[in-house]
């Protein structure tokens, strides 16, 4: 089982999870975090870092979230992986937080 990254990370793009992450797991795009669910050794580190809590295990993913579990596995393979933490987005606490963001992911 892998961990999965949710709707809140859009727009926000904290990173502390990938400073966390002991297998380089994570990969970034315009304004999301995705994790790779084929190199996630499903520790779990990453969830209490998660400042936006947008990282759930797979079988936990919110209902009304669980495309995110495909969109990751799908957005991993050209999306750069991430290992070191990098700043938040300019923004990232007005978007705290904030509900409907999936039609603002940029690919």
């Amino acid at each position: 089982m892998a961990y999965v990254v949710t709707e809140n990370c859009i727009n926000c793009k904290y990173g502390d999870c990938v400073e966390v992450c002991p297998v380089d797991c994570f990969h970034e795009g315009p304004n999301f975090l995705v994790i790779d669910p084929e190199e996630c050794i499903d520790c779990s580190l990453c969830v209490a870092e998660c400042p936006a809590e947008a990282i759930f295990a797979e079988d936990d993913v919110p209902a009304e979230q669980f495309d995110f579990i495909a969109l990751n596995a799908e957005l991993c393979q050209s999306w750069p992986v991430i290992s070191d933490k990098k700043t938040a987005l300019a923004d990232a606490d007005a978007w705290l937080g904030q509900k409907g963001k999936r039609d603002l992911l940029q690919r």
